[in-house]
Order: C-alpha cells, then structure tokens, then sequence
C-alpha cells in the first residue's frame, strides 16, 4: 500500500471551472482559512517577538528615577499682566539655572560621580568609537606621540588635570542625560527628577540637585548684592564729600550773611544732600546684610522619596510593544507565505487552475489509524449486500465511491488510481473504492499495476505464485489469479516484474488481458497505477482505461505538479475523472 493512514473525510465537492476575468473578493471564509493555515507562523514569529522582547526585560539594568519639589518666589511687580508675564520669564530662567552646568558640575563633585562607573565609562563604546571612526578621532589616547615629545614627569601633572577634567565633564554630560527639570502646570512648583540604577542613589541625586540649585541661586543673589554694594559704597563716599562741601559753604555764608535768599539755597542744598547720603547709607546696609544672610527664591517643599518600583525598562510597555509587532511581523511573513505558496491546501486551487474543468474535487482528511487490508476484506466478507453497517466505512469514502458509481452508469468501468508523487494514497483509495463497490452487490475487480512499489499485492496476497504479468501471458490464467476476496470482490496481484512493467505491456494491446473482455465479466474495476512521478507507467496505461482519478496530497504537493499530471494524462487521451486532495487536516473539513 502507498499510505500507512486510514482516511476520513468530507463530501466530494463539484466546483465549476475557472472565471476567466477579474478576482474574486476576499471574503471572511477566506480570512478564516488564511488563519487556520498559517496561525503557527503568526504564532511562531509573536512567540520569538516576546521571547526577545522578555530577555532584554530580564537582561536590562534598571532604572529608578525619585523626584524633588520646590516652589519659587518670583520677585516681581507691576501690573496683573505684566506680573504674570515676569512671573512666566522668572521661572523659566530658574529652570534653565537648574540645568545649568554649575548646578549639574556641583552635584558630580558633591556625590563624587566622576569616579561611579555608572556615569563615567572609561571604554568607548561601540557608537562612539564609530563616530570618531566617522569624524576621523581616534578613540584611544595617543600615547606613542606624547612618548616621542619626550613628556617628562613634570608634564604629568598638567596631563592629569586634563584628564581628570575630561572625566568631570563626561560625569556632567551623563547625569545632564539623566536628569529633568520642569514646572508643574501654570504654578511656581518646579520638580527635579534624576535617575540612577539604585533608588538610594537617584534619591540622593535628586536631593543634591535640589540644593545646589538653591545654593547657585544664593550665590548669585549673594554676588548681585556684592555689586551693589560696591557701588553703593562709592556712591557713599562721593555723597559724602558733596554733603561736607555743601555743609562747609553753608557754614562760611552763616558767618558773613549777606543775602539771605542765598542762605536759604544753600540750606536746602545741604538738606538734600543729607537726605541722599542718609537713604543711600541706608540701602547700603542692607545690601551688606544681603550679603550677609542671603535668602533663595525657592526653597524645598518635598524631598525625594525611594522609587517602590523601577521606570525603565517598560515591562508592560515592552511586553504589548513586541506582541504587537510579532502580530505585525507574523502577518506579513504569514501572507507572503500564503501567496508564494504553490502546495495544494484547497479545492479550490486545483478548480482555479484547470481549465478544463474537473468534475469533481473530493477533500479526505486523515485519521491515526493504521492499515488493515486483510480485517477490511474480513469485514467486508461477512457483510450481505443489503447490509453496510456491518463494514466499519470510512467517512467520506462512502460519498466518492456514489460518485464513481454515478460515472458507471456512464459506462466508466475501469478506472484507475494514480497519485502524483509517491505516498499520496492511491493504493489505499484504490482499496476502499473496491470494497464498498463489492459491497454495493457490484462485481469488483480490484488489479495491482503498481510496479514500482506494490503494497496492496504485498499486504493481501504476499504468497501468491501467479498475478497480473502471468495473465498477460496466458489469459486464462485469470480464472486462478483472480483471488477471490469476498463473493463479489476479486484481487488480481502484480507478479513478479522483470523488465517491462504490466502497465506498458497493457498498453501495447497485444497481450493476453483485454479491458473488453474483463468488462463483460465484472461491473466495476479499479486499477492501481505508480505514482506519476516514479514512474511513466500512468501515461501508457492511462488511454486504455475509461477514466482516471488523480490523488495529490494535502500541504506536499504543489499545483504545478498537479496541473502537470492533468493535462499530460490528456494529451495521451485518458479522462480525468476527478482529482482527491488526500491527507487533508480535519479543519479544512469546516
């Protein structure tokens, strides 16, 4: 036999011939279908998506960011407006000090950064070094010319300070990339937020942030009222010669009055002089106490907390990510497939592609049960005529076999099996169509011609000393031969080939074994004929038979192939009966 499965499968299904013009839309059963065929790619490609997308979850250093709030107390005044406008301006340049390189460079030294090899790597990495590849820099340190300048011990120093320098400021880059500043809403909150790869470090980084901003922005009010200062001390001085100026005058007019309209002048110059000195004496002291007891714009309202759980890596974010594109990927993969796939998968691929039109395309799906030629024949012996129930039928072997029996009304008596490439079937399909002929009350005939792998002569006669390369020697042979099964089903074996196959014999009509003559004795006869592709047997044999069924194998073999094995059949001149998709999975059933 040329199948180690027994069938069961679905009612044959006539489909009319090709549509010459135009495509047929795409319909929710063909979606469905699509789905049922490819789902494990779409599967396979989500599945390795997620696998990917988990190993960098698991591999990836985390990330936990802790957050500092402060609020700022803008100096401003005027109008609503223009208090508001100053306000906005006022934040924004707190911002922008926040992030300045003073306030990040503080922070660096304060926590010592520039030694934690999280913010300072002393290995270029791989995009750097392509970078510099790019720009022309080399990544490593030129060693070898600072050897040729001859750098001595006292160049060591200086070297060191740059490098140490080099750190900071790479230090300083890597936590500006790894802080934010921003305000909250329209309010005078502003919050830092740092990220480190332990909670206790970005709450420490945050805080500290927060600090050195507050102390750069001291710092600055702090030098502000230093300016001021300075010049109001020589504003100070300057006034105060002009009030002892003034004062002198007016003393030396008091002496000798001469007019007094003069004295009065020089009275209220002197009062005004000393009014100036006493206010600018004045906001002089206060710009010392300034100095003195500086106070910030902003002040902390809530300091940074432990993060409960990591920012980065997204666990979920990624997870859904990676899902979606391997859905994504897995479709595309699955349609390109789909579409470069030449495999047999429906009936209706063997109906678009004829042009001929097939009368029939029958699906049979498989089942795990093993062989049993022998228990089918028992069975089918012990089954009357009028009785089937008794016979174990394969589904859906019951509906091709009415429709052969339809062809024979059409005078189609012998009919032969072929399958396109080997292990199709056809030796199994031939079996059970001659079983449930016999059953049927039909006189069957059930012939081996399968020369190049003859499991149905090897499975129910293995010890027969006479078959069908005797027969055609001797005719009447046929009578001993014949081996008769049940009372209405007889099985002629091969024989022993050992040049030319019975098939190629049969063909040149000059043997001992006529059709004809076979035809007067029995209603139905079934030929199994090798596989198409292992043997030209199908093409010699195939014109001297009334029909020929073609077997193909569901998900093996391609449309190609199939067409191939149509239309050559029909340029020798046999019938094609019909064509059966075997080894059909049980979804395609629906």
């Amino acid at each position: 036999m040329t199948s180690s499965t027994i069938f069961s499968g679905v009612s044959p299904i006539s489909l009319p011939a090709a549509a010459t013009g135009g495509n047929s839309p795409l319909t929710l059963r063909d979606m469905l279908f699509f789905l049922r065929m490819r789902w494990l790619w779409i599967a396979a490609t989500t599945f390795a998506f997620l696998v990917l997308a988990g190993s960098y979850v698991l591999t990836a250093e985390p990330t936990f960011v802790a957050n500092t709030q402060l609020v700022i107390f803008p100096q401003v005044s005027g109008s609503e407006a223009q208090r508001a406008f100053a306000e906005d301006a006022f934040i924004e340049g707190q911002l922008e000090i926040a992030k300045s390189s003073d306030v990040v460079g503080g922070t660096v030294t304060a926590l010592g950064l520039d030694t934690d090899p999280d913010f300072v790597d002393q290995t270029p990495s791989l995009q750097v070094r392509a970078k510099n590849w790019l720009m022309g820099v080399s990544s490593e340190p030129d060693t070898a010319s600072q050897e040729a300048a001859g750098t001595g011990p006292r160049d060591t120093q200086p070297q060191q300070q740059i490098e140490d320098g080099r750190i900071h400021d790479r230090a300083i880059a890597t936590l500006l990339n790894m802080m934010g500043v921003r305000r909250i809403g329209s309010s005078t909150i502003i919050e830092i937020s740092a990220a480190a790869s332990t909670p206790q470090k970005a709450v420490d980084i945050a805080d500290t942030l927060a600090r050195q901003y507050i102390q750069k922005n001291i710092a600055m009010k702090a030098s502000a009222s230093r300016q001021y200062s300075e010049w109001l001390t020589r504003f100070v001085s300057e006034q105060q010669r002009g009030l002892a100026e003034a004062a002198s005058a007016l003393a030396s007019f008091t002496s000798n009055p001469r007019d007094q309209f003069k004295l009065a002048e020089l009275q209220s110059a002197t009062d005004a002089r000393r009014t100036l000195y006493e206010n600018t004496l004045n906001q002089l002291t206060e710009a010392k106490q300034r100095i003195t007891y500086p106070v910030s714009d902003a002040t902390i309202v809530s300091r940074a907390t432990l993060p409960l759980s990591k920012a980065r890596p997204r666990s979920t974010l990624i997870i859904a990510f990676a899902a979606a594109v391997g859905l994504g990927v897995g479709f595309a993969l699955a349609m390109i497939r789909h579409a470069g796939d030449r495999r047999i998968v429906r009936p209706n691929q063997i109906a678009d592609a004829d042009a001929g039109g097939l009368p029939f395309v029958t699906l049979l799906a498989t089942s795990r049960t093993r062989n049993d030629y022998s228990a089918r024949f028992l069975a089918a012996g012990t089954s009357s005529s009028g009785t089937v129930a008794a016979y174990p039928v394969i589904p859906g072997m019951a509906e091709l076999s009415a429709t052969v029996v339809g062809l024979r009304r059409k005078r189609r008596v012998v009919i032969g099996i072929v399958a396109v490439n080997p292990g199709g079937g056809a030796s199994t399909i031939a079996c059970e169509l001659a079983v449930l002929s016999s059953i049927s009350g039909a006189q069957t005939l059930l012939i081996d011609a399968a020369a190049q792998k003859s499991s149905l002569s090897k499975s129910i006669a293995p010890h027969s000393s006479t078959g069908l390369i005797d027969v055609l020697d001797n005719g009447e042979l046929i009578q001993t031969a014949a081996l008769p099964l049940t009372p209405t089903l007889k099985f002629l074996p091969l024989g022993k080939v050992e040049a030319v196959t019975p098939a190629i014999r049969l063909s040149s009509r000059r043997t001992q074994l006529s059709f004809a003559d076979l035809k007067k004795e029995f209603d139905a006869i079934f030929v199994d004929i090798s596989a198409f592709s292992a043997s030209p047997d199908a093409n010699a044999i195939a014109p001297e038979l009334d029909g020929v069924l073609v077997v193909t194998s569901h998900g093996h073999t391609s449309i190609d192939d199939t067409m191939h094995v149509i239309e050559t059949l029909r340029n020798v001149g046999a019938e094609i009966l019909g064509a059966v998709i075997n080894h059909a999975p049980k979804r395609i059933e629906s």
